[in-house]
């Protein structure tokens, strides 16, 4: 994401994510939760790629769920001292130097593997579903390939990808998950999975800044990716809402739309896609009493735009509601969900000349 606190973490979408986080944990009505209240997410996990496998069809998407089976354990809790008021995090070790207490508004938190995986989203298997769109497009595989995920809300997918082979980079502003995913382990090398087979490990980095106006950021990300991706992030409603709302409820990119297009098409190599991949409930238009931002799924950029600026596009804004339900009543979500209300899915995808 960029130039912003981050509005879709922890207070505009609560309503909308509750559900789907409190199933992938287990505590739902389904017969998954009834036999074991305390599932782990790592078998969570495992469940819920089981349960999407049968509906994807590309090989890039089976690849990423068989590797979302094998994801590790996280032992223990991860220490972190947060400020609501000011969403800043720091470490437990970061806390102990800045020679602060309680009494500034940090307050001490302990998140064990739910938390790790889940965050505040659920499931993150979830993203089988764009990655199965970029596998019909004609992503055959993750080993070797390159990605950016943008607002990634969860190291799980990165790391599932990275244990396939892949070099992985993901972008947020949060100050929780810097904290959260600070262990050595938590990113650079990442080893193979055994579904994986043989070949080189993978590599996973993580940014916390604003992209594409933090310079360090820039320095460092490089170019040649396969993919720019992004889910519920660049949202019509978050980037040009309908009318004046709370500026927290909004993604400020920091620039205009062309100079981000043009910003995302320079990362990519020839032939690399910019999937922008939505759910969200239903639309709301600007002229009722409660309008509701990030009901508006669309892309944010222009068809147009995308094409002045030199992408090839594949699918622009195209309903994927059919396919959101299928994966949401695989994962139990129907359990708490008025699905026909509650989920709808849209997605754009470009690719590079």
């Amino acid at each position: 994401m960029s130039a912003i606190a981050n509005p879709r973490r922890f207070f505009p979408l609560l309503a909308f994510i509750a559900p789907i986080l409190f199933s992938s944990l287990g505590v739902t009505n389904s017969l998954l939760a009834q036999e074991d209240t305390t599932i782990t997410a790592t078998r969570q996990m495992r469940n819920d790629a089981t349960a999407m496998m049968p509906l994807v069809k590309s090989d890039f998407a089976k690849q990423f769920l068989s590797a979302m089976m094998e994801l590790p354990s996280i032992d223990g809790q991860r220490v972190i001292y947060r400020n609501r008021e000011t969403r800043g995090a720091m470490t437990e070790s970061e806390f102990i130097a800045s020679g602060l207490d309680t009494t500034s508004g940090f307050a001490k938190r302990e998140y064990g593997e739910d938390f790790y995986y889940f965050t505040g989203y659920g499931t993150p298997v979830a993203v089988a579903r764009a990655y199965d769109l970029l596998g019909q497009a004609g992503l055959k595989s993750a080993d070797g390939m390159k990605l950016v995920d943008f607002g990634f809300g969860s190291i799980g997918q990165l790391r599932g990808l990275a244990s396939l082979g892949a070099d992985v980079t993901g972008i947020e502003v949060e100050a929780v998950f810097k904290a959260l995913y600070s262990a050595p382990t938590d990113t650079g090398t990442i080893a193979r999975c055994k579904s994986g087979g043989k070949g080189n490990p993978g590599h996973l980095r993580a940014f916390y800044g604003f992209f594409p106006t933090d310079s360090l950021i820039n320095s460092q990300i490089g170019t040649g990716y396969d993919v720019f991706f992004s889910k519920n992030t660049l949202k019509n409603g978050y980037v040009h809402p309908g009318r004046e709302v709370d500026p927290k409820m909004l993604v400020h990119l920091g620039v205009d739309d062309s100079t981000y297009v043009k910003r995302v098409y320079d990362l990519l190599k020839p032939g690399g896609y910019f999937l922008i991949y939505n759910l969200h409930p239903k639309y709301t238009g600007p002229d009722v009493e409660k309008y509701i931002p990030w009901s508006d799924g669309r892309s944010p950029f222009k068809k147009e735009l995308f094409e002045q600026i030199g992408f090839n596009v594949l699918a622009f804004d195209v309903v994927d509601t059919p396919a959101a339900h299928e994966m949401a009543k695989a994962f139990g979500w129907d359990k708490d969900m008025d699905l026909a209300n509650d989920l709808f899915a849209m997605y754009t995808l470009v690719q590079k000349k």
